[in-house]
């Protein structure tokens, strides 16, 4: 405001920010003058900066509150998303780091089970011991004796699938054949023939058939009881 030739002016260096304890610079001064630019007083500049709130005009203190409160609120919301996304980051890696951990355990499981499935499996296929050949071979054999031969060659966890089959083949009669299709013997080989890869004597040794019947359920089943599974689905095998 102009009066006579002299300036009135509002001395600020800058609007001062205010917060609970501080005041910061915001503007600069201008000093207007009538028909003339006032000139920087090098004193007066030195000090501008520790202008007070107090010494602003009232209408211009609420800017300067309301530009302060505005700049803190930005602050504490970058602040607040800052420690949200660090918060978010760090439980995405530990989550990830439990699944990492959670799924190499079940890997491991799974493949200790498959080892020791497939162990057992072979353990309860594999033939026993005895082979037909160390049977006493006899002129005939009663059913009792055939299934006492077979529980020496089959394995124990096998034995029970094993005699399913029999009994649905043949009821344990190592004679017997199928007049339709020439099937013989305890398992029903077909053609017959087939057996004398076990034995010469497949026609009337029991122990050499219970030796073909076997080796046949544990090569093309993986073992009597896969054989037995296939049986009860489709009738045969």
């Amino acid at each position: 405001m102009l009066e006579g030739n002299r300036v009135s002016r509002i001395s600020v260096r800058g609007f001062a920010v205010a917060s609970a304890t501080a005041v910061t610079a915001v503007g600069s001064v201008v000093g207007v003058a009538s028909g003339s630019v006032a000139q920087n007083n090098d004193a007066e500049a030195a000090t501008a900066d520790a202008t007070l709130l107090s010494d602003i005009p009232v209408g211009t203190q609420a800017q300067v509150q309301t530009a302060s409160l505005a700049q803190q609120a930005d602050a504490q919301a970058i602040a607040a998303d800052t420690s949200a996304r660090k918060d978010a980051e760090a439980a995405a890696r530990k989550a990830a780091a439990k699944s990492a951990v959670a799924k190499k355990a079940a890997a491991e499981k799974a493949a200790n089970d498959a080892k020791e499935r497939a162990k057992q499996k072979k353990e309860s296929s594999r033939s026993a011991t005895r082979d037909a050949s160390t049977f006493s071979v006899q002129s005939s054999y009663t059913i009792a004796q055939v299934q006492a031969i077979a529980r020496q060659i089959v394995p124990s966890g096998q034995f029970q699938c094993f005699s399913n089959i029999v009994n649905h083949e043949s009821s344990w009669n190592y004679k017997a054949t199928n007049p339709s299709s020439g099937a013989y013997g305890l398992v029903q080989a077909l053609p017959a023939g087939k057996m004398a890869s076990a034995g010469a004597d497949w026609q009337t040794n029991p122990a050499t058939q219970i030796k073909w019947g076997l080796n046949y359920m544990n090569q093309r089943y993986g073992s009597p009881c896969d054989a037995w599974s296939y049986w009860q689905a489709n009738g045969n095998y």
